[in-house]
């Protein structure tokens, strides 16, 4: 509702709604033009179904009165009725043949249409910030997604293939009536069916909110559901199998309560549809059985009227269901739609151009007095100011939410910088476009995740395309080929949702491969080691050294016994650097750093 003022009126109940539908229809409509053609042809295909159908009913009158006006006639019964049939099943050969037509020219608009839109939701939810994807929903927003694609299959199939054509032939139906009997005819067959659209409308506007009420509590079940089996491993920690089966089925209940009330409204949708069209029926054939008796009308218009009603009886039976469907699709696809409108946080800026760097050379990377908070009310970033010199290793180290990782999350530009400036060979990173930023930095995040896929797959996704050869190289520099030479099915195992058919250190190690594969200059190592044992962590630390050679290399550790060869350690507390050097500079310093070395030296000591 708008603001009431001074020549302001508030809006009129769905009112907004119908703007609403309005407005997803215009959005549709620019795909659909792409294939005008096509849908030109269907509509002329369309027309020619109708006035095929219409013309059923009227050559059934003229065999009708020909057989009633030619009784006594052989040669009449021979020829007039032969060729009269012959023209009925051509007739409804060519309702058949339209129709079918119809749907062959357009299965391509509906198809594609669908396809296009839920591809550029698609692309646009990938392009979103990392706020929005840490704030979603995914099970509802899946949900969302799959009910507007088949949103727009619906709401394309009934208004071509339902609503129009029936909306052709009532037009042709009145008009026939109009110009061939009296006024009462088409009165009544007009007066039924703005009775019974406006019922319907009324109808179903009010029970659309069962419906959308339905639609959510189904979202929530299936969010909750999908959210309980990603962690599935966490549910049978705290034995909470059926704590999350009683929260699940609170919204299942709720949609089943939505689901009857929807039911219920449905019967009294059908019920006076029902009566509406009965009654118009019924007084149609009252009026035409009155001319048969006075003589103003033969026995083939009383078929006439019969069967004409009949046939818009079906289509207008379903009116309700179309307009229900329709107005559902409408609300699917503006879900959907709505997905397509969330803004984007950090985006391209208006002629940005690609990343420059020096073919070969490692790049230098500026961090310029960088301030930065997730939420205004709490900083986390407060004028961090440090060089990285190209083709060095930078290591950072500190207390937990000192502000490490977001140093890494603001050089790959997940957000942006609040004040300051981050630069890469004297280019701020807002200038650049982020595809290019991305695909010069490399990084092991501290929590791996890993696809329902194969471990040659996620090992490959550091660079689509890669052969065997090049796979298999970068799981050696990881550690990581001869536990997978070792399994039965090689590097075609699953590694499962999540990749939680692996271990930590497994799964960390496939991280640290495909990176590799990736081979880019900038590289980020987000406590890239914390889930390996001493063991492997040795190894794994010498080909992470090799790999850091001639690049400029960020990494975030705890463990500061894997820094100690770095050529910059920048000790962060509360957002900011206190203390910067390399490891035997920050002992002899003798402050925060040597503070937290000693801890971890005793921490060792203990564990031996």
């Amino acid at each position: 509702m708008r603001r009431s003022g001074a020549g302001v009126q508030p809006l009129p109940p769905g009112a907004a709604a119908v703007r609403g539908d309005w407005a997803t229809v215009g959005r549709l409509l620019p795909y659909l033009w792409r294939y005008r053609w096509r849908v030109g042809l269907a509509m002329a295909c369309l027309v020619a179904a109708k006035f095929a159908n219409v013309g059923v009913p009227l050559v059934l009158k003229e065999i009708v009165d020909a057989l009633d006006a030619r009784a006594g006639d052989a040669a009449a019964l021979l020829v007039v009725p032969v060729a009269l049939l012959v023209a009925y099943g051509l007739l409804r050969v060519g309702v058949t043949l339209f129709t079918e037509l119809r749907e062959v020219i357009f299965a391509r608009v509906t198809h594609d249409t669908s396809r296009a839109i839920t591809l550029q939701v698609f692309g646009h939810l990938l392009s979103l910030s990392l706020r929005f994807h840490l704030d979603r929903q995914m099970g509802g927003m899946s949900r969302d997604i799959e009910r507007g694609s088949q949103g727009i299959t619906n709401l394309i199939s009934y208004a071509l293939y339902s609503i129009l054509p029936t909306l052709v032939e009532i037009a042709l139906v009145i008009g026939y009536l109009v110009l061939n009997y009296e006024p009462s005819f088409a009165a009544i067959a007009l007066g039924a069916l703005v009775l019974y659209v406006f019922f319907t409308v009324r109808v179903t506007e009010w029970r659309t909110k069962f419906r959308r009420q339905m639609n959510e509590q189904d979202s929530r079940a299936n969010t909750r559901a999908i959210d309980a089996l990603i962690n599935y491993e966490t549910v049978k920690y705290f034995n909470n199998e059926d704590f999350e089966a009683r929260r699940y089925d609170d919204n299942l209940v709720a949609r089943m309560r939505a689901g009857i009330r929807a039911q219920t409204s449905l019967s009294v949708l059908n019920l006076g549809q029902a009566l509406i069209v009965s009654l118009a029926v019924t007084l149609l054939v009252w009026r035409a059985t009155a001319g048969v008796v006075d003589g103003s009308m033969s026995l083939g218009d009383l078929v006439l009227v019969n069967a004409f009603m009949i046939q818009l009886y079906v289509p207008l039976n379903f009116l309700g269901v179309m307009y229900r469907e329709i107005k559902q699709a409408l609300a699917d696809m503006e879900r959907m739609f709505r997905l397509m409108t969330e803004p984007r946080e950090v985006a391209d800026a208006p002629g940005a151009q690609p990343l420059g760097l020096p073919a070969g050379r490692a790049p230098q990377i500026r961090f310029e007095r960088v301030s930065f908070a997730y939420d205004p009310a709490r900083p986390i970033l407060h004028e961090v100011d440090f060089t990285m010199v190209p083709g060095t290793t930078t290591a950072v180290v500190g207390a937990s939410g000192a502000g490490k990782s977001t140093l890494a999350r603001l050089l790959y530009r997940f957000y942006d910088v609040g004040a300051g400036r981050i630069a890469i060979d004297g280019q701020d990173l807002r200038a650049v476009t982020q595809q290019s930023l991305r695909a010069a930095i490399g990084i092991v995040p501290q929590d791996t995740v890993l696809f329902n896929d194969t471990i040659r797959y996620n090992i490959g996704y550091g660079r689509p395309g890669a052969g065997q050869d090049a796979i298999e190289a970068a799981a050696r520099a990881a550690q990581l080929h001869g536990f997978v030479a070792a399994l039965p099915q090689g590097y075609e195992t699953n590694v499962g949702e999540r990749g939680l058919k692996l271990s930590g250190g497994e799964k960390q190690r496939v991280a640290i491969a495909r990176t590799l594969l990736k081979d880019p200059p900038i590289l980020i190592l987000d406590e890239a080691t914390s889930a390996l044992d001493s063991r492997n962590e040795q190894a794994i630390q010498d080909a992470l050294r090799r790999a850091a050679l001639d690049r400029t290399t960020l990494v975030i550790a705890h463990r500061l016994s894997t820094v100690v060869d770095a050529d910059q350690i920048l000790v962060m507390s509360g957002g900011r650097i206190i203390e910067r050097g390399r490891h035997d500079e920050l002992l002899r310093h003798d402050g925060e750093y040597a503070r937290l070395w000693a801890m971890q030296q005793a921490d060792d000591e203990a564990l031996r």
